[in-house]
Order: C-alpha cells, then sequence, then structure tokens
C-alpha cells in the first residue's frame, strides 16, 4: 500500500517538482494558479508532473481523470484521493 501523504505534503512535493524541475517562480505555485493559463504549461510539462507525482506516490492518474485537472489544487486532489 501507498504511503498516505497530508495533501500538505503533496503540494509541497509538487510545489518542488514545478520550481526545481520547470523553473517556475515557488510564488507563482499557488493550490488556484491554472497550470496552462497561469503558468504557461503544456501538455509535455503535464504529462512530466503526472510521471513525477507517480514516482512519489507509487500510483497512477488515469487519463480520465488527468483529463480534468487544470489548477494545481487539482493535481493535490487528484492525487490525495488516490492514496484513499
Amino acid at each position: 500500500m501507498a504511503e498516505k501523504y497530508t495533501k500538505e505534503q503533496i503540494f509541497e512535493e509538487l510545489k518542488t517538482i514545478l520550481v526545481e524541475e520547470l523553473e517556475l517562480k515557488e510564488e507563482d505555485v499557488k493550490l488556484e494558479a491554472n497550470l496552462f493559463e497561469d503558468l504557461d504549461l503544456d501538455s509535455i510539462d503535464a504529462v512530466d508532473i503526472a510521471v513525477r507525482m507517480q514516482k512519489f506516490t507509487d500510483k497512477k492518474l488515469s487519463p480520465a481523470e488527468f483529463k480534468q485537472i487544470r489548477t494545481v489544487g487539482d493535481i493535490v486532489e487528484a492525487v490525495y484521493a488516490l492514496l484513499d
């Protein structure tokens, strides 16, 4: 069974990925930030995030779940839901 992370831990890991790997400004990474409009990410970046979060949790988002994601908070909620 995958370790149960808090939403805060998931957000912190995601923020680390966005800042260190995708070179975003830390102050721009907020739960309400839209991945494509506010953070100017593209579909390749989104796939990279999904892969890195899978490594973090040992759980994989389905393509249907992945398509619903628009914000940083959406990623946190989707990953958290996988851990139940």
